[in-house]
Formats: C-alpha cells, structure tokens, sequence
C-alpha cells in the first residue's frame, strides 16, 4: 500500500475558478453583441459593474472575483509566455 498525500493548492483553485468566471463573462458579453474586452477593462479600471450585462448572470459572476487577485493573474498570464 502507498500512503501518499495529495496537495491541494486553495490558489490553484481560486485561480481556476476565476478563469471560469471571467470566460462565463465573456461569453455573455460576446453572446449579447458587445466587445467583452472593451467591457472587461471597463469593468476593472472603474468597478462600475454597469459594463458588464445581466444576461446568465455574468454581472454577479464578476462581482465575485476579486480586481486585485484577477490584475495579478492576468499580468503572471501575460509575462510568462
């Protein structure tokens, strides 16, 4: 028998949730005719929650990612390539 412990990285799974909230986002915006990039910086630099649409509830999706830990990953996602 193997005893090997399996990590878990909270991280990790933040990381991963928050990218499917932000393509779920995406998605909407793209779905509803509006340039979702535009929309998304929108959203960022001002919080205005307004940029984003109700439609399959991307404006509370957004809401739940927090701005500083998504600039964070998006700039580690743009430098390590």
């Amino acid at each position: 028998m193997s005893d090997k412990t399996i990590t878990f990285s909270i991280t990790q799974e933040k990381e991963l949730e928050m990218k499917r909230n932000l393509q779920q986002v995406y998605d909407a915006l793209v779905e509803k005719g509006y340039n979702p990039i535009n929309q998304i910086v929108g959203y960022i630099l001002s919080e205005d929650p307004t940029y984003i649409t109700v439609h399959k509830n991307a404006r509370s999706l957004i809401r739940r990612i927090d701005r500083d830990e998504l600039m964070q990953a998006l700039v580690k996602s743009y430098l390590s390539d």
